[in-house]
């Protein structure tokens, strides 16, 4: 793999922990500027917003630069709006300073996503993509945990210009070692727009949200699901987490690697088994030994879901390819706050704390139902494309026997790997 991957990787670590070290740090962000918890919460949804709403737009705003130089510039965004929160004098500066972070979040791998599969040949695209969103899971192994330990040492503060020293590092190693290319070729907005005119793109960012919020489900309350329904002491849940991140780095290697094999089958195989494993986690969550090696497999298959899901993205608009992978960053994190928000209600109906699990097993099953639909589609393509040229043959029985849509030969080398 080319050492550039290491630079996108470096610098995704930096934008991972970002966004996943405010959880640690809610209770001395809330004490520091007198808000309650709940409020201090808002700077995770506010976040994802920003990620959301941020993606799309930085993409088409940037759409017209090089690459290379549209990363350095989101990196730039990146460094400023984390120097913002780690100066902020009030909620309200820190949350843009949040914000600020986030537009860049989703552009950034977005455009980062496109220059990681432009860097292999074809047939290694989704393991490039697996790499550079390996930071993303070390922050989780890494990040996280250091940032947290940080904040209660030095201050909530501190966390954020380490941050900023690791973004600098990644800064630094887009401009050295990310090749540049020529900028892309030119093209209208409304032409970039119309890749959300096919149903195919609106099928993908839907199995991305569906096969992607079981997650959140699962996770964003598992330190009282194992202390309240496990029995596992407070201590014990670091620990577990840190088997859950080492879980989520192999994922996302292995996901790699099996779309680089086939796309759609890697999608089917690692939804699939995240669904079932969602279930699992719910049965074993009061016993302590199947509980973890449960979630250490859930972990697992969580970020093997990444690199197909993306990778599909990819595939399914190549003619606009950073504005539809940015598209999808914000389809992860709209799973992300879906997964959350059920959970949260889920356990507020007072079904307890394993009972999320169960919402990430149905989730994952209309992800799965989703991910058919999209089976059908390319198989209805297929035929009718096949349809097509025998026509053709039967009116032109003297034309060129080659295929008569150029796109037919992709189709079906599609529906083989499926």
């Amino acid at each position: 793999m080319p050492v550039a991957l290491l630079a996108l990787a470096i610098s995704a670590f930096g934008i991972g922990t970002t966004e996943f070290i405010i959880n640690g740090l809610l209770p001395e962000l809330a004490a520091d500027f007198d808000v309650s918890i709940p409020a201090a919460g808002l700077l995770v949804s506010g976040y994802a917003a920003g990620v959301v709403i941020g993606a799309p737009l930085l993409t088409m705003a940037g759409a017209r630069l090089p690459r290379k130089t549209m990363l350095l510039a989101l990196m730039i965004l990146f460094l400023a709006g984390n120097i913002l929160s780690a100066l902020a004098p009030s909620y309200g500066v820190l949350m843009a300073g949040r914000i600020a972070a986030a537009f860049s979040h989703g552009a950034f791998f977005g455009v980062g996503a496109v220059v990681a599969a432009d860097l292999v040949k074809p047939a290694k695209r989704a393991s490039a993509l697996s790499v550079m969103f390996s930071g993303l899971s070390m922050a989780n192994v890494l990040g996280v945990p250091a940032g947290t330990a940080i904040g209660q040492a030095f201050g909530w503060r501190a966390t954020f210009w380490a941050v900023v020293a690791v973004a600098v590092v990644g800064l630094a190693g887009v401009a050295a070692l990310v090749p540049s290319r020529p900028r892309p070729q030119e093209q209208s907005l409304l032409r970039e727009l119309s890749i959300f005119r096919q149903g195919g793109v609106w099928l993908a960012l839907t199995m991305t949200v569906f096969g992607f919020a079981p997650v959140f489900t699962v996770i964003t309350f598992i330190a009282p699901m194992m202390t309240d329904v496990g029995g596992f002491s407070p201590g014990t849940v670091p620990v577990v987490m840190g088997l859950l991140g080492v879980g989520l780095v192999a994922g996302n290697l292995l996901g790699g690697r099996l779309a680089d094999r086939a796309v759609l089958p890697a999608v089917y195989i690692s939804v699939g088994t995240l669904t079932a494993l969602s279930a699992i986690v719910a049965v074993a969550a009061d016993n302590q030994p199947a509980f973890i090696a449960a979630i250490v497999l859930f972990g697992v298959a969580a970020f093997a879901t990444i690199p197909p899901l993306q990778t599909w993205m990819l595939d399914s608009a190549s003619q606009a390819p950073a504005l539809a992978s940015a598209a999808n960053i914000g389809a992860f994190n709209l799973a992300n706050t879906l997964g959350s928000l059920l959970a949260g209600l889920t356990i507020e109906a007072g079904h307890g704390y394993a009972a999320p699990a169960w919402i990430g097993m149905a989730l994952g099953l209309a992800g799965l139902a989703v991910t058919g639909l999209v089976s059908l589609r390319i198989r209805h393509q297929a035929l009718r494309a096949d349809a097509d040229q025998k026509h053709q043959k039967t009116a032109q029985p003297f034309a060129s026997s080659g295929p008569a849509n150029p796109a037919t030969s992709d189709t079906s080398t599609t529906i083989s790997e499926a």
